[in-house]
Formats: structure tokens, C-alpha cells, sequence
């Protein structure tokens, strides 16, 4: 092996040539396989476990007339949608992601986004309603099957 250049000199505290650096992927070479990116049912069912519970019930009692009951349950519904938001975000799953077996990525180092932008996310996802629910639709026929507000904040929802 020869000995690491000098300082100052080129190469010096670059990796070797072919080498990348420690958390990526060889220079050249694709991030991911398409097949590691979540299908579109599986993001569908994970948001429906993530997000519809609460407003269900909310719904169910708003139907029966009881309207106090009805706002319980619609803000519990919206509690339980910020908090897997978040989830989602700080750690890569949530309740609905781990039960389908898929993880919210970053698209360029691979690692949790945080709670914040996983909050910021789940607004996000009102432009993938605006055309049309065009944006819900998108994965299913993109490379790596990201909605409009994936493509925004550069996160990918992989298979586990």
C-alpha cells in the first residue's frame, strides 16, 4: 500500500479512488434499486391506518347527532395524524409504516427526516390533492414512487 499523500498535496484527505465516502454509495452507482422503494398500496394502507381512525368515529358521531362527541373525536383524530406525522418523521415509521413494513427516508443519505419536517410533510400532502389528487396517484407509475410532496422535501418511502 503507499504511503498517504502529503499535506497540502492533491488526494490528501479525499477518499481512495473507487471509494466512497463512509455512508455512500460507490461513485456512479445508483442509490437504490427500484425494487427497495414501497409500492402504492403500501403506502396506501399505511395512511390509512396513519390518518382515517379518528375521523371516522368523528364522523360516526356527528351522524348519530352527537356533536359534542363528533369535535372529541375529530381532534383526536387530527392528535393521532400529527403524532404519526411525527413519528414518521424522527424515527422513519409510523404506526402505519411499521405495520406495512416501510420506512420514510431521506433521498440522499438515507436517514430519518425529524419530527418537524415529518409534520411538515403531512401538510405538505395538500398539494398532492390540488390537481386532481394527481400527487396521490404519482407514485405509481414514478421511478421511485414519490408523491408530489416526496419530490418537494427529497424523501423516498422504502420497503423495510
Amino acid at each position: 500500500m503507499p504511503p498517504p499523500p502529503a499535506y497540502g498535496q492533491p488526494g490528501y484527505g479525499q477518499a481512495p479512488y473507487g471509494q466512497a465516502p463512509y455512508g455512500q454509495a460507490p461513485y456512479g452507482a445508483p442509490q437504490m434499486p427500484a425494487s427497495a422503494y414501497a409500492n402504492w398500496g403500501q403506502r396506501v394502507v399505511s395512511a390509512l391506518i396513519d390518518y382515517v381512525p379518528g375521523f371516522v368515529l368523528g364522523a360516526i358521531f356527528a351522524s348519530a347527532g352527537v356533536s359534542s362527541l363528533s369535535i372529541i373525536f375529530y381532534l383526536a383524530g387530527l392528535a393521532w395524524a400529527l403524532y404519526n406525522a411525527y413519528q414518521g418523521g424522527a424515527t422513519g415509521q409510523s404506526i402505519g409504516k411499521k405495520a406495512m413494513g416501510t420506512r420514510l427516508l431521506r433521498e440522499d443519505n438515507g436517514q430519518p427526516i425529524g419530527g418537524g419536517l415529518g409534520i411538515g410533510r403531512y401538510f405538505l400532502h395538500i398539494i398532492d390533492g390540488l390537481p386532481c389528487y394527481l400527487g396521490y396517484l404519482w407514485p405509481i407509475w414514478d421511478s421511485k414512487r414519490q408523491t408530489f410532496a416526496d419530490k418537494i422535501l427529497h424523501t423516498v418511502v422504502v420497503k423495510q
